[in-house]
Protein backbone atom coordinates (compact mmCIF):
# COMPACT_ATOMS: atom_id res chain seq x y z
CA UNK A 1 0.00 0.00 0.00
CA UNK A 2 1.25 3.55 -0.88
CA UNK A 3 -0.48 6.54 -1.12
CA UNK A 4 -1.01 7.01 2.66
CA UNK A 5 1.25 9.41 3.93
CA UNK A 6 4.19 8.84 1.80
CA UNK A 7 5.13 12.38 1.04
CA UNK A 8 6.57 11.59 4.56
CA UNK A 9 8.43 8.95 3.48
CA UNK A 10 10.32 10.36 1.09
CA UNK A 11 9.21 12.46 -1.97
CA UNK A 12 9.21 15.47 -0.32
CA UNK A 13 12.40 14.84 1.14
CA UNK A 14 13.19 13.55 -2.68
CA UNK A 15 12.13 17.48 -3.75
CA UNK A 16 13.96 18.95 -0.78
CA UNK A 17 17.03 17.99 -2.05
CA UNK A 18 16.16 19.02 -5.73
CA UNK A 19 15.12 22.04 -4.46
CA UNK A 20 18.71 22.89 -3.57
CA UNK A 21 19.47 25.10 -6.65
CA UNK A 22 16.40 26.43 -7.37
CA UNK A 23 16.46 29.53 -4.70
CA UNK A 24 13.62 31.17 -2.75
CA UNK A 25 10.92 33.46 -3.53
CA UNK A 26 12.44 37.27 -4.39
CA UNK A 27 12.98 38.91 -1.62
CA UNK A 28 11.12 42.13 -2.31
CA UNK A 29 7.74 42.24 -1.04
CA UNK A 30 6.23 38.92 0.69
CA UNK A 31 8.52 35.99 -0.48
CA UNK A 32 5.93 33.61 1.20
CA UNK A 33 3.05 34.70 -0.34
CA UNK A 34 4.43 35.33 -3.63
CA UNK A 35 6.00 31.71 -3.38
CA UNK A 36 2.58 29.91 -2.28
CA UNK A 37 0.99 32.23 -4.76
CA UNK A 38 2.77 30.52 -7.75
CA UNK A 39 2.26 27.09 -6.30
CA UNK A 40 -1.13 28.10 -8.16
CA UNK A 41 -0.62 30.34 -10.71
CA UNK A 42 2.46 28.38 -12.04
CA UNK A 43 2.56 25.51 -9.93
CA UNK A 44 -0.55 23.59 -10.68
CA UNK A 45 -2.08 23.36 -7.49
CA UNK A 46 -5.87 24.69 -8.02
CA UNK A 47 -5.98 26.04 -4.26
CA UNK A 48 -3.34 26.48 -1.48
CA UNK A 49 -3.80 27.72 1.81
CA UNK A 50 -0.62 28.96 4.19
CA UNK A 51 -0.56 29.53 8.10
CA UNK A 52 3.27 31.18 8.43
CA UNK A 53 4.66 32.25 11.78
CA UNK A 54 7.88 34.64 12.51
CA UNK A 55 8.27 34.58 16.14
CA UNK A 56 4.91 35.57 17.19
CA UNK A 57 3.91 37.54 13.80
CA UNK A 58 1.53 35.37 12.26
CA UNK A 59 0.05 35.67 8.79
CA UNK A 60 -2.98 33.31 7.46
CA UNK A 61 -3.59 33.52 3.70
CA UNK A 62 -4.84 31.31 0.52
CA UNK A 63 -4.55 31.53 -2.89
CA UNK A 64 -7.02 29.91 -5.54
CA UNK A 65 -9.70 27.79 -4.48
CA UNK A 66 -11.07 25.79 -2.29
CA UNK A 67 -14.27 24.45 -5.39
CA UNK A 68 -12.89 25.47 -9.07
CA UNK A 69 -16.31 24.58 -10.10
CA UNK A 70 -18.31 27.02 -7.81
CA UNK A 71 -15.03 29.43 -7.51
CA UNK A 72 -14.82 29.82 -3.34
CA UNK A 73 -11.51 31.36 -2.54
CA UNK A 74 -9.35 29.03 -0.63
CA UNK A 75 -8.63 30.09 2.99
CA UNK A 76 -7.51 29.09 6.65
CA UNK A 77 -11.59 28.38 7.54
CA UNK A 78 -11.02 25.40 4.91
CA UNK A 79 -10.41 21.55 6.30
CA UNK A 80 -8.38 19.28 4.32
CA UNK A 81 -6.97 16.04 5.02
CA UNK A 82 -3.90 15.54 7.08
CA UNK A 83 -2.53 12.58 5.97
CA UNK A 84 0.45 11.44 8.03
CA UNK A 85 0.13 14.31 10.46
CA UNK A 86 -2.18 12.15 11.97
CA UNK A 87 1.03 10.31 13.49
CA UNK A 88 2.26 12.96 15.45
CA UNK A 89 -1.58 12.93 17.08
CA UNK A 90 -1.18 9.21 17.69
CA UNK A 91 2.40 9.34 18.88
CA UNK A 92 1.74 11.89 21.89
CA UNK A 93 -0.98 9.56 23.06
CA UNK A 94 1.30 6.61 23.44
CA UNK A 95 4.15 8.77 24.45
CA UNK A 96 1.78 10.47 27.57
CA UNK A 97 0.67 6.49 28.04
CA UNK A 98 4.20 5.64 28.49
CA UNK A 99 4.39 8.89 31.24
CA UNK A 100 1.59 7.30 32.77
CA UNK A 101 3.34 4.22 33.21
CA UNK A 102 0.21 2.36 31.37
CA UNK A 103 2.92 1.49 29.18
CA UNK A 104 6.76 1.23 27.76
CA UNK A 105 8.58 2.35 24.69
CA UNK A 106 10.40 -1.18 25.13
CA UNK A 107 7.30 -3.39 25.44
CA UNK A 108 6.62 -5.94 22.60
CA UNK A 109 4.19 -5.77 20.38
CA UNK A 110 3.58 -9.34 20.77
CA UNK A 111 3.19 -8.40 24.79
CA UNK A 112 0.78 -5.43 23.65
CA UNK A 113 -1.28 -7.20 20.87
CA UNK A 114 -0.54 -10.96 21.48
CA UNK A 115 -1.26 -12.96 18.53
CA UNK A 116 -1.84 -10.51 15.95
CA UNK A 117 1.59 -9.98 14.10
CA UNK A 118 1.90 -13.51 12.40
CA UNK A 119 3.37 -13.73 9.32
CA UNK A 120 6.85 -15.20 7.41
CA UNK A 121 9.82 -14.29 8.99
CA UNK A 122 8.05 -11.80 11.38
CA UNK A 123 9.39 -11.73 15.10
CA UNK A 124 6.45 -10.14 17.25
CA UNK A 125 8.53 -10.43 20.27
CA UNK A 126 11.41 -8.29 18.47
CA UNK A 127 9.26 -5.59 17.39
CA UNK A 128 9.50 -2.92 20.55
CA UNK A 129 6.54 -0.12 20.70
CA UNK A 130 9.60 2.46 19.85
CA UNK A 131 10.20 0.82 16.38
CA UNK A 132 6.53 1.49 16.08
CA UNK A 133 6.97 5.29 16.63
CA UNK A 134 10.05 5.73 14.57
CA UNK A 135 9.87 3.34 11.57
CA UNK A 136 12.30 0.77 12.70
CA UNK A 137 10.25 -2.72 12.85
CA UNK A 138 10.36 -3.91 9.36
CA UNK A 139 6.63 -4.34 9.42
CA UNK A 140 5.98 -2.94 5.67
CA UNK A 141 2.49 -1.72 4.03
CA UNK A 142 0.49 -3.85 1.99
CA UNK A 143 2.43 -5.04 -0.96
CA UNK A 144 -0.41 -5.88 -3.19
CA UNK A 145 -0.15 -3.04 -6.45
CA UNK A 146 -4.18 -4.02 -6.57
CA UNK A 147 -4.52 -2.63 -3.03
CA UNK A 148 -6.32 0.83 -4.11
CA UNK A 149 -8.34 -0.45 -6.72
CA UNK A 150 -11.62 -0.47 -5.65
CA UNK A 151 -11.13 3.09 -4.97
CA UNK A 152 -9.79 4.03 -8.31
CA UNK A 153 -10.28 1.33 -10.67
CA UNK A 154 -13.86 0.27 -9.71
CA UNK A 155 -14.43 3.76 -8.22
CA UNK A 156 -16.40 3.19 -5.23
CA UNK A 157 -14.81 5.66 -3.23
CA UNK A 158 -16.88 4.58 0.02
CA UNK A 159 -15.42 1.70 0.18
CA UNK A 160 -14.21 0.17 3.15
CA UNK A 161 -11.26 -1.52 4.14
CA UNK A 162 -10.69 -1.69 8.07
CA UNK A 163 -7.43 -1.21 10.00
CA UNK A 164 -7.72 -5.04 10.88
CA UNK A 165 -7.90 -5.99 6.92
CA UNK A 166 -4.48 -3.36 6.47
CA UNK A 167 -2.93 -5.05 8.98
CA UNK A 168 -3.49 -8.51 7.73
CA UNK A 169 -2.61 -7.93 4.16
CA UNK A 170 0.90 -6.25 5.40
CA UNK A 171 1.90 -9.46 7.04
CA UNK A 172 1.08 -12.10 4.26
CA UNK A 173 4.67 -10.93 2.64
CA UNK A 174 8.02 -10.75 4.94
CA UNK A 175 9.10 -8.11 7.08
CA UNK A 176 11.48 -5.70 5.11
CA UNK A 177 14.04 -6.08 7.67
CA UNK A 178 14.90 -7.70 10.94
CA UNK A 179 13.81 -5.24 13.47
CA UNK A 180 15.52 -2.23 14.75
CA UNK A 181 18.39 -2.85 11.99
CA UNK A 182 17.21 -0.06 9.10
CA UNK A 183 14.10 2.50 8.66
CA UNK A 184 11.82 2.19 6.29
CA UNK A 185 8.15 4.49 6.85
CA UNK A 186 5.42 2.00 7.51
CA UNK A 187 1.55 3.31 8.08
CA UNK A 188 0.80 -0.44 8.77
CA UNK A 189 2.59 0.10 12.23
CA UNK A 190 1.09 3.28 12.83
CA UNK A 191 -2.30 1.05 12.79
CA UNK A 192 -0.36 -1.52 15.46
CA UNK A 193 -0.61 1.50 17.54
CA UNK A 194 -3.57 2.34 17.23
CA UNK A 195 -4.46 -1.22 18.29
CA UNK A 196 -2.26 -0.73 21.25
CA UNK A 197 -3.99 2.45 22.35
CA UNK A 198 -7.25 1.12 22.54
CA UNK A 199 -6.43 -2.07 23.83
CA UNK A 200 -4.44 -0.33 26.91
CA UNK A 201 -6.79 2.59 27.91
CA UNK A 202 -10.13 -0.10 26.58
CA UNK A 203 -11.31 3.41 24.93
CA UNK A 204 -11.64 4.32 21.14
CA UNK A 205 -8.11 6.03 19.85
CA UNK A 206 -10.41 9.23 18.45
CA UNK A 207 -11.39 9.61 22.12
CA UNK A 208 -7.71 9.18 23.57
CA UNK A 209 -6.72 12.56 20.67
CA UNK A 210 -10.01 14.25 21.81
CA UNK A 211 -9.87 13.98 25.25
CA UNK A 212 -5.73 14.45 25.62
CA UNK A 213 -5.12 16.85 22.63
CA UNK A 214 -7.39 18.55 20.66
CA UNK A 215 -9.91 19.64 23.88
CA UNK A 216 -6.71 20.96 26.24
CA UNK A 217 -5.42 22.67 22.78
CA UNK A 218 -9.24 23.60 22.21
CA UNK A 219 -9.05 22.34 18.24
CA UNK A 220 -12.21 22.60 17.63
CA UNK A 221 -11.86 22.45 13.75
CA UNK A 222 -10.16 19.02 13.55
CA UNK A 223 -11.88 15.83 13.76
CA UNK A 224 -11.40 11.87 13.17
CA UNK A 225 -13.07 10.53 10.64
CA UNK A 226 -13.81 6.69 10.78
CA UNK A 227 -15.32 5.45 7.15
CA UNK A 228 -17.24 8.40 5.88
CA UNK A 229 -16.17 9.37 2.82
CA UNK A 230 -17.51 12.93 3.30
CA UNK A 231 -15.76 16.03 4.80
CA UNK A 232 -17.54 18.20 6.52
CA UNK A 233 -18.41 21.85 6.90
CA UNK A 234 -16.02 24.32 4.48
CA UNK A 235 -13.08 22.64 3.38
CA UNK A 236 -10.72 22.61 0.71
CA UNK A 237 -11.60 19.95 -2.67
CA UNK A 238 -8.36 17.78 -3.23
CA UNK A 239 -7.48 16.62 -7.16
CA UNK A 240 -5.16 14.00 -8.61
CA UNK A 241 -3.02 15.50 -11.60
CA UNK A 242 -5.86 14.92 -14.69
CA UNK A 243 -7.64 17.10 -12.35
CA UNK A 244 -10.27 14.48 -10.94
CA UNK A 245 -11.62 15.36 -8.35
CA UNK A 246 -10.89 13.26 -4.88
CA UNK A 247 -12.30 15.09 -2.07
CA UNK A 248 -15.14 12.33 -1.61
CA UNK A 249 -12.82 9.23 -0.25
CA UNK A 250 -13.39 6.82 2.24
CA UNK A 251 -10.44 7.16 5.34
CA UNK A 252 -10.99 3.76 6.36
CA UNK A 253 -7.83 2.15 5.84
CA UNK A 254 -5.90 5.26 6.72
CA UNK A 255 -7.08 5.25 10.44
CA UNK A 256 -4.33 6.25 12.65
CA UNK A 257 -1.50 6.70 9.88
CA UNK A 258 -3.23 8.94 8.49
CA UNK A 259 -6.99 9.54 9.02
CA UNK A 260 -7.73 12.74 10.84
CA UNK A 261 -8.98 15.82 9.35
CA UNK A 262 -7.85 20.07 10.37
CA UNK A 263 -7.23 23.65 9.25
CA UNK A 264 -3.90 25.18 8.76
CA UNK A 265 -4.60 27.33 12.31
CA UNK A 266 -5.24 24.22 14.29
CA UNK A 267 -2.31 21.58 12.66
CA UNK A 268 0.12 24.84 13.71
CA UNK A 269 -1.10 25.45 16.92
CA UNK A 270 -0.44 21.49 18.09
CA UNK A 271 3.14 21.47 16.36
CA UNK A 272 3.72 24.20 18.26
CA UNK A 273 2.90 23.14 21.68
CA UNK A 274 4.23 19.71 20.69
CA UNK A 275 7.54 20.70 19.76
CA UNK A 276 7.85 23.27 22.72
CA UNK A 277 7.26 20.37 25.02
CA UNK A 278 4.29 21.54 26.22
CA UNK A 279 2.09 17.97 26.10
CA UNK A 280 4.87 15.79 27.10
CA UNK A 281 6.86 14.83 29.98
CA UNK A 282 10.67 15.71 29.64
CA UNK A 283 11.44 12.14 29.65
CA UNK A 284 8.86 11.78 27.02
CA UNK A 285 9.94 14.41 24.80
CA UNK A 286 13.33 13.49 24.78
CA UNK A 287 11.83 10.09 23.00
CA UNK A 288 9.52 12.22 20.92
CA UNK A 289 12.85 13.98 19.56
CA UNK A 290 15.43 10.73 19.42
CA UNK A 291 16.09 10.13 15.54
CA UNK A 292 16.90 7.49 13.44
CA UNK A 293 18.73 8.68 9.95
CA UNK A 294 15.79 8.03 7.79
CA UNK A 295 18.05 8.94 4.29
CA UNK A 296 20.38 12.19 3.39
CA UNK A 297 17.28 14.15 3.44
CA UNK A 298 16.66 13.54 7.45
CA UNK A 299 15.45 11.34 10.16
CA UNK A 300 12.34 10.76 12.34
CA UNK A 301 11.87 10.94 15.97
CA UNK A 302 8.72 9.66 17.60
CA UNK A 303 5.60 10.37 15.05
CA UNK A 304 7.79 13.58 13.92
CA UNK A 305 10.51 13.83 11.52
CA UNK A 306 13.28 15.81 10.37
CA UNK A 307 14.16 17.21 6.98
CA UNK A 308 16.69 19.19 5.42
CA UNK A 309 16.40 22.39 3.86
CA UNK A 310 18.34 24.27 0.89
CA UNK A 311 18.44 27.90 2.20
CA UNK A 312 20.78 30.10 0.75
CA UNK A 313 22.86 30.76 3.94
CA UNK A 314 23.81 26.70 3.94
CA UNK A 315 20.99 23.49 5.20
CA UNK A 316 18.83 24.56 7.79
CA UNK A 317 16.96 21.08 9.95
CA UNK A 318 13.48 21.69 10.12
CA UNK A 319 11.07 19.66 12.40
CA UNK A 320 7.18 18.52 12.19
CA UNK A 321 5.09 16.17 9.67
CA UNK A 322 4.53 15.98 5.91
CA UNK A 323 1.48 14.26 4.37
CA UNK A 324 0.14 12.53 1.38
CA UNK A 325 -2.93 11.21 0.28
CA UNK A 326 -6.02 11.28 -2.17
CA UNK A 327 -6.06 14.78 -3.30
CA UNK A 328 -3.96 16.16 -0.60
CA UNK A 329 -1.19 17.17 0.15
CA UNK A 330 0.79 19.02 3.36
CA UNK A 331 3.49 20.08 5.50
CA UNK A 332 3.69 21.33 8.74
CA UNK A 333 7.02 22.92 9.97
CA UNK A 334 9.09 24.88 11.73
CA UNK A 335 12.99 25.70 12.80
CA UNK A 336 15.02 23.73 14.98
CA UNK A 337 14.90 26.42 17.43
CA UNK A 338 11.12 27.10 17.06
CA UNK A 339 11.24 30.72 15.65
CA UNK A 340 9.48 30.26 12.23
CA UNK A 341 6.59 28.32 11.33
CA UNK A 342 4.96 27.34 8.63
CA UNK A 343 1.88 24.90 7.77
CA UNK A 344 0.78 24.81 3.80
CA UNK A 345 -1.96 22.94 2.33
CA UNK A 346 -1.97 22.02 -0.87
CA UNK A 347 -4.68 20.87 -3.07
CA UNK A 348 -3.03 17.75 -5.46
CA UNK A 349 -1.96 14.42 -4.38
CA UNK A 350 -2.23 11.78 -7.98
CA UNK A 351 -3.05 8.39 -5.55
CA UNK A 352 -2.52 6.15 -8.96
CA UNK A 353 0.09 8.13 -9.81
CA UNK A 354 1.75 7.02 -6.72
CA UNK A 355 1.00 3.40 -6.62
CA UNK A 356 2.54 3.41 -10.24
CA UNK A 357 5.64 4.91 -8.65
CA UNK A 358 5.13 7.67 -10.49
CA UNK A 359 5.47 11.61 -9.54
CA UNK A 360 2.02 12.44 -7.78
CA UNK A 361 3.07 16.11 -7.01
CA UNK A 362 2.34 18.61 -10.32
CA UNK A 363 5.45 20.54 -8.51
CA UNK A 364 7.45 20.91 -5.48
CA UNK A 365 6.39 23.01 -2.68
CA UNK A 366 9.93 23.93 -1.18
CA UNK A 367 10.02 28.05 -2.66
CA UNK A 368 7.15 28.72 -0.09
CA UNK A 369 8.39 26.19 2.89
CA UNK A 370 12.09 27.64 2.19
CA UNK A 371 10.73 31.58 2.02
CA UNK A 372 9.37 30.68 5.60
CA UNK A 373 11.97 28.92 7.12
CA UNK A 374 15.23 29.96 5.72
Amino acid sequence: MRGSGKLAAGVLAGVLLAGASSGTAAATGDPVRAAVGNLVAAGGFPGAVAWVRNGEAVSRFGAGYANPATREAAGPRHRFRIASNTKAFVATVVLRLAGEGALSLDDSIERRLPGVVRGPGYEPEKITVRMLLNHTSGVHDPLDPHFFDPYLVDGNRAHVITPSEVIRRSLVDPPSFAPGTKTDYSNTGYLLLGKVIEKVTHTDVREEIQRRVLDPLGLGRTYFPLRSPFLRGPHLHGYDLGGQDMTVFSPSYDWTAGAMVSTVDDLAKFHRALLAGRLLEPAQQAELVRLVPSGKAGAYGAGVETLTLPCPGGPKRIWGNTGAGPGFSSVSMSTEDGSKQIVLALTVYDLAKDVAHEDALPSSPVPAVAAALC
